[in-house]
C-alpha cells in the first residue's frame, strides 16, 4: 500500500466534502487540474515524504497546494487558504488502509499574478500517515 496515493486520495476527498472549501471552489480540488479547470481551483503541486523510523513506523508527508483565482485581488484566494487551513485543523483523513495522525497548514502565501488577472494561494501541507 502507497502512503503517498492513500494521503492524496483521502486529502482530495476530505477537501471536495468539506462544506467551507467547496462553497468556494466546488469539486475542483484535483492532483492535476485539467485542460480548463474553472476557477477558483485547488490541486496538488507537489509532494515529497520520508519513513519514520523501521519499518510501520509511518510516514512523513510535504504537500503543496496550488490554488488558483481569477477574481480581481487576493480576497478570493485567502478564503480559500483560510479554508483549506481549517479544513485540515484537527481532521483525520483515511484512505486504502492509512489514516493521518497528525495534518495541518504549516505556510500560506497569497500573491497576484503580474498582469493581475489571476490570484496564487500556495499552502504547505504537512501529515504524518500510518498503517490503520
Amino acid at each position: 500500500m502507497s502512503h503517498e496515493r492513500a494521503l492524496q486520495k483521502a486529502l482530495i476527498a476530505h477537501l471536495r466534502a468539506d462544506p467551507a472549501v467547496s462553497a468556494l471552489v466546488g469539486d475542483r480540488v484535483w492532483d492535476a487540474p485539467p485542460a480548463d479547470p474553472g476557477h477558483p481551483h485547488l490541486s496538488i503541486a507537489r509532494s515529497a515524504s520520508r519513513a519514520l523510523g523501521a519499518e510501520g513506523g509511518g510516514f512523513e508527508h510535504t504537500l503543496t497546494l496550488r490554488g488558483v483565482s481569477r477574481f480581481r485581488g487576493a480576497e478570493e484566494a485567502k478564503a480559500v487558504a483560510a479554508a483549506v487551513r481549517d479544513s485540515l485543523s484537527e481532521a483525520t483523513l483515511e484512505a486504502d488502509g492509512v489514516r493521518t495522525v497528525d495534518v495541518g497548514v504549516r505556510f500560506a502565501d497569497v500573491w497576484p499574478s503580474p498582469g493581475g488577472h489571476r490570484t496564487y494561494a500556495v499552502l504547505r501541507v504537512r501529515a504524518v500517515t500510518e498503517d490503520i
